[in-house]
């Protein structure tokens, strides 16, 4: 563009010169040869004067071109060239400019910049949502002031080294961590307060698990223990019949087992989170492995008189999946409903397929799960009655360890319920394409 414009600059310059070189020279050449038409022995000298200005007008026009070139090429070096370097960097902080809009506009952190007075001079999007800053929050004091959060502007601005720069609250349903520091220019004068905004819910709520996973394994772990020893310490005080023996021993026995299905479902979990489990997938018959299902929990069936029965769609089609987990998952599932229906109940189970998946649906009219229980049945340790789910010797991780099997072979698995009306449970596995 001011290459151009040199060019444009250069041109216009020589033209305009020489169309005024050429307009004197003419009008001079015309006045004479008008002179010419009526001079008499003059003539002679007239001609020679024309021939004269002719000669100095073709050196003049030449000057003026090598004049105009040298200021063009003047003009350009002392105003073009800095005048260019002026639009380049425009241009440049132009772009940086969009750039960092890009960028503010597609953050997840929020970002908020406060000039000396309080007022708002730079926020994005996410600020907005995470802060919920309305039209007329327009000041730090408003902004922060309506969340009760201990921060003074003065403070993060004059006294960093003693203050703290970072807040946590609670807005909403959100956790927010925001991080407070002074803008300042460059000879380091402050010029404000940039304040960074995270949303770590997600960290809480991963660590509040944490804590609540570490409380109930040491629950769990204690109540066996508990028994194990009470009973150990009691047998070796004093002499006792042999039934007595051998009922105390039972229950150190039952309560050994309970430890060791405990550890033995936790370190399943912990290969699955760790992503250790190197089971090989095979192509396998659904229904058939259903049946088998059923046939190894017979005997619990027949205990409590249920009526257990198990449908199979013609031509479902072989499923490809970790048969021995899958299996485990369909023991889990069908052993619930055995323990959580009163005898003499029913248990149905259907083995389909539908568009690229096979799956299995359980049904029963057991004791059945209360709504607000449903969306945390698969967390670990979690029961919907802790004592009675004890007594029957369950973990609490066998549905965790359905849905990480799950998980891993592209499954899904669904459940709805009704206290005191039974549960179904749907579980569906990729087809072997």
């Amino acid at each position: 563009m001011l290459k151009n414009a040199k060019t444009k600059l250069s041109v216009t310059l020589i033209i305009t010169g020489l169309i005024g070189i050429l307009s004197i020279g003419i009008t001079t050449i015309i006045m004479l040869e008008n002179m010419l038409a009526t001079a008499g022995s003059e003539a002679d000298t007239i001609r020679m004067d024309i021939i004269k200005i002719e000669i100095i007008l073709g050196i003049i026009a030449l000057i003026y071109v090598i004049l105009s070139i040298c200021v063009g090429i003047l003009i350009s070096k002392k105003i073009m060239k800095p005048a260019e370097k002026l639009i380049n960097v425009a241009e440049e902080v132009s772009t940086q400019k969009k750039q960092m809009e890009t960028m503010l506009l597609h953050m997840t952190d929020g970002i908020l910049a406060f000039n000396m007075d309080g007022k708002i001079s730079l926020t994005n999007p996410a600020a907005t949502r995470l802060l919920r800053i309305m039209p007329e929050d327009d000041t730090f004091d408003k902004i922060f002031g309506k969340y009760n959060i201990d921060v003074n502007l003065e403070k993060v601005i004059y006294l960093e080294n003693w203050t703290s720069t970072a807040q946590k609250a609670t807005i909403g349903d959100n956790y927010i961590y925001m991080f407070f520091a002074p803008l300042r220019n460059e000879d380091e004068t402050p010029s404000g307060v940039i304040v960074v905004i995270q949303d770590i819910t997600e960290h809480v709520k991963l660590d509040n698990m944490r804590k609540e996973f570490v409380a109930d394994v040491s629950h769990e772990l204690k109540t066996p223990i508990t028994s194990i020893m009470g009973y150990a310490d009691t047998l070796l005080e004093g002499e006792y019949d042999k039934e007595t023996q051998e009922k105390f021993l039972n229950v150190i026995a039952t309560e050994a087992r309970r430890m060791a299905k405990l550890v033995t479902d936790l370190l399943t979990l912990s290969k699955y989170d760790n992503d250790e489990d190197r089971t090989k997938k095979v192509e396998f018959d659904l229904g058939e492995l259903v049946k088998k299902c059923q046939e190894k929990l017979q005997i619990e069936i027949d205990k409590k008189h249920h009526n257990a029965e198990c449908f199979v769609t013609a031509n479902v089609p072989s499923v490809y999946a970790d048969k021995d987990g899958i299996e485990r998952v369909v023991l889990n599932i069908l052993s619930n409903s055995i323990k959580y229906t009163p005898e003499n109940g029913t248990i149905k189970m259907y083995v389909g397929y539908v568009y690229n998946d096979a799956y299995i649906k359980i049904i029963d009219n057991g004791l059945g799960i209360p709504e607000e229980d449903l969306n945390r049945i698969f967390e670990r340790f979690y029961r919907v009655d802790k004592s009675r789910t004890r007594e029957m010797g369950g973990t609490g991780l066998g549905l965790s360890i359905a849905k990480e099997i799950l998980d891993k072979n592209k499954g899904s698995i669904d459940i709805k319920s009704e206290k005191d009306k039974g549960t179904e449970v749907v579980i569906r596995i990729p087809i072997k394409k």
